[in-house]
């Protein structure tokens, strides 16, 4: 059963790991582009004791494709993953090096 996290509790509190607005923006336009090339449908965000994550679908009913999780921040800063299958593909210190992970040669339009 799901547990209701009440933002309100965590605002301030230094162990909580979330996504800042710029971090979703960056999430939200991959996640766009790829839905305008059929690639992905759904989305779906967690926020976990050990850190924050965003889960990509290609149906809503299975697993997700690929994870990308924000962990909590250590002496250099936050690490982010990108997980396809439960295997780890990317690990890099910023969102912008592990998105590079999901992204591929653009497909040609075809009319």
């Amino acid at each position: 059963m799901a547990t209701l996290i009440r933002m309100s509790e965590y605002r301030g509190n230094t162990g909580f790991v979330h996504f800042e607005r710029t971090e979703i923006t960056q999430l939200l336009t991959l996640y766009a582009t790829r839905v305008a090339c059929g690639d992905w449908r759904d989305y779906a965000i967690d926020v976990r004791p050990d850190g924050a994550v965003f889960s990509i679908y290609r149906h809503a009913l299975e697993r997700p494709l690929y994870t990308v999780t924000k962990s909590a921040a250590g002496p250099k800063g936050a690490t982010w993953s990108v997980a396809r299958s439960g295997r780890i593909v990317s690990r890099c210190p910023s969102l912008a090096g592990a998105l590079a992970a999901l992204d591929r040669a653009p497909r040609p339009v075809t009319s």
